[in-house]
């Protein structure tokens, strides 16, 4: 009886590790298809499918924090080698590749859509492109804790690394330390923008080992001379959810939108989306590896006589202060 379970056992095992891997269900192998591609896949495997991603050419296309996808991708014409691929939870990874070819002229680029519901920018927006590879960002690690007084961590940027990265010149943070709980700031000044009541914060982030990091933290800061608005939010990796800044009451608040570590050796996504009336921040909402969640909170903004617009990014250490190191790209602020 006991040798007849183990084999039970030992079958349903080798049935459910038979059915790992990635199923595309469009396009087919050696089909043609015009621009845009539908392309439909799932993945299984005998832990949880943490992402899915679509590499055309070797250039990564399209990802997704989930065990399916559902999407078109832009590709120009001609024969195109594209692999499907996944990550489970204990980082295996799983692949179908296929041969596609794309009929049609080449199609013209096409801007990042505009998150659905969000307002399209104007013609008239200002626009900062590639932010990570200006030069004069500032830095520290004491003012980046709590009331500006924080533990002291070790901590640096290297700017312009060509891989890993998206277009060639990605930014490198890095921090460690042997004080618990120690945190790092960086920052980059874009000038005084008065006037401006829309911001969209667009940037691409890689991280070899989220596991260890507590928070990763998004931002941008307005002063207008009169209110200092602060759009202030984080991926509290620990905690599971994404949180915004209170402003006026300087405390982080949980959105109630889940964020857990993000993906390892992936580029991820991240699109913000604020407003701001005479004296409140308004979070509107953002779009995570292509997914979008709507926030809609508003709280009031500081007393300030400083005039500033900028972008900052900081890194959260845990209790044992691991080392550990995030990649940003392609970061660019949009405001009108």
């Amino acid at each position: 009886m006991k040798n007849a379970i183990r084999l039970l056992i030992a079958t349903l095992t080798l049935a459910t590790a038979s059915f790992a891997g990635v199923t595309v269900s469009s396009p087919a192998p050696g089909s043609t298809a015009g621009s845009p591609v539908h392309f439909v896949a799932s993945a299984t495997s005998a832990n949880p499918i943490t992402a899915m991603r679509i590499y055309v050419d070797n250039v990564s296309a399209y990802l997704v924090s989930a065990s399916k996808l559902d999407t078109s991708v832009t590709m120009s014409a001609g024969t195109h080698s594209v692999v499907v691929q996944a990550w489970d939870s204990t980082g295996a990874v799983f692949k179908t590749p296929l041969s596609l070819t794309v009929s049609g002229t080449t199609p013209s680029p096409t801007p990042t859509p505009t998150p659905a519901g969000f307002p399209a920018p104007p013609s008239t927006a200002v626009v900062k492109s590639n932010i990570d590879q200006m030069t004069g960002w500032a830095s520290c690690t004491v003012c980046a804790g709590a009331n500006a007084n924080g533990p002291v961590a070790t901590y640096s940027m290297v700017e312009n690394q060509a891989s890993p990265s998206l277009d060639g010149a990605a930014a490198k943070f890095s921090i460690s330390g042997t004080t618990p709980y120690s945190d790092a700031l960086w920052w980059k000044q874009l000038g005084a923008a008065d006037g401006a009541t829309h911001l969209k914060y667009d940037v691409d982030f890689y991280i070899t080992n989220p596991g260890v990091a507590q928070a990763l933290e998004f931002d941008n800061n307005q002063s207008n001379g009169v209110h200092k608005f602060i759009y202030g939010t984080q991926c509290n990796i620990k905690g599971g959810h994404w949180d915004v800044w209170g402003n006026a009451a300087g405390n982080w608040i949980s959105t109630g939108i889940a964020c857990s570590a993000p993906t390892a050796f992936v580029w991820h996504h991240l699109t913000w989306e604020f407003q701001r009336t005479s004296t409140n921040v308004i979070f509107v909402g953002f779009t995570y590896d292509g997914v979008t969640h709507y926030v809609n909170r508003s709280y009031p903004a500081r007393s300030s006589s400083v005039h500033e617009m900028n972008v900052a990014f900081q890194m959260d250490g845990d209790s044992a202060m691991h080392a550990y190191s995030t990649w940003l790209d392609r970061v660019t602020l949009t405001y009108w």
